[in-house]
């Protein structure tokens, strides 16, 4: 895991402070990483201007962290394969068997874990 700034999509991103997603994205960018938060109804998150899809987002991401559950990520398997991030994150109540099988088969690396914990422990 690198501690080198990292592209980091978060798919489920919110406005809310007390969201976990809102915390990721405000600790990311605390620590140096370019974030694109996802979010069909937002249009900024903490300043940032927010993908309304995953489709939406261009170039190459390093990391993408989801805090949506199976129910919502399902339809968007084949954009997240399209997207091919460097890795992708399942936070806790985000994971999915569908998705993950065909993550495997893509190739994508994925790991089911807390996007807060790895930062705040040094394992992003």
């Amino acid at each position: 895991m690198s501690s080198v700034p990292q592209r980091v999509a978060v798919l489920g991103a919110s406005h809310k402070p007390e969201r976990y997603s809102n915390q990721a994205i405000r600790l990311l960018l605390e620590l140096g990483h370019t974030v694109i938060p996802i979010n069909p109804r937002l249009d900024t998150v903490e300043g940032v201007p927010v993908a309304h899809t995953v489709g939406d987002v261009t170039g190459s991401v390093g990391v993408l962290t989801l805090y949506v559950g199976p129910e919502r990520s399902a339809p968007l398997t084949e954009a997240i394969v399209r997207l091919n991030p460097g890795r992708v994150i399942f936070n806790p109540g985000t994971e999915s068997a569908e998705l993950e099988a065909r993550l495997e088969v893509a190739g994508i690396p994925h790991e089911r874990a807390c996007t807060l914990v790895l930062l705040r422990t040094g394992q992003f």
